[in-house]
């Protein structure tokens, strides 16, 4: 939570910095910017992984020692990828944004007695992804505007090994939705953007990974989905 908590207040903090110079009145930069049928950019963003994860009823665990497992900490990661926008009209875009991501979760497995077991597993992940999204527009205040998105987003990951004691299916599609702030600049558009992403799929593989003692850790769970939060920015 309290990674969660700074992600946000350094998102707060950047869209102050990035409107504080946008926001001066005078001659507004890029001026025909928006009217353009198709542009094309570049982002650069980071991003904290995390994993929504449900367990088997006990009963269904049997006499094995590890009864929980969640996600210790929200490690950084890193999202690069290019931008291509079309305007479907003044309110709204259509945002193809194909690019790669990389990032780890911590699963730390719990007994029933409270100890915990071993070391966390670091589940490691780099995503191919190619987000689909609408951009929903607000109206332009001189050199600052408002906007909202959301889409679709496949992703699959190429770091899937079963040396992480816990083996994923690699392909998820994510719902994401978000919004944030673009600045016109004197020769392009910058823009910061915070994004929650939430998979729709389960990810888990219950093969597991083949080896006897990695079977602990696929029994006790159920289920698990993906959720990332991505703090991006884009230049346009």
């Amino acid at each position: 939570m309290r990674q969660l908590v700074s992600f946000i207040v350094c998102f707060c903090v950047l869209s102050t910095v990035g409107l504080a110079q946008p926001l001066k009145k005078g001659v507004p930069n890029l001026p025909n910017f928006d009217d353009r049928p198709l542009h094309f950019g570049f982002y650069i963003g980071f991003n904290a992984m995390d994993f929504r994860v449900v367990h088997k009823e006990p009963g269904l665990i049997g006499d094995a020692q590890v009864r929980y497992a969640d996600v210790v900490s929200l490690n950084p990661g890193i999202n690069i990828g290019m931008v291509t926008s079309f305007r479907l009209n003044q309110y709204f875009n259509l945002r193809v944004l194909p690019g790669i991501s990389f990032g780890q979760r911590d699963l730390l497995f719990i007994s029933e007695d409270g100890e915990k077991d071993r070391l966390p597993l670091e589940v490691k992940s780099t995503f191919i992804e190619s987000p689909i999204l609408i951009k929903f527009n607000g109206a332009r205040m001189t050199n600052a505007k408002p906007f909202l998105i959301t889409g679709i987003n496949p992703r699959f990951d190429l770091a899937k090994s079963k040396k992480d004691g816990i083996l994923m299916r690699p392909f998820d599609l994510y719902w994401e939705i978000g919004g944030g702030i673009d600045s016109y600049m004197s020769y392009f558009r910058f823009a910061t953007e915070l994004k929650l992403s939430v998979g729709l799929l389960n990810v888990l593989n219950p093969s597991g990974t083949g080896e006897p003692e990695d079977v602990l850790y696929t029994h006790v769970l159920d289920r698990v989905t993906s959720r990332i939060f991505v703090l991006t920015f884009y230049f346009e």
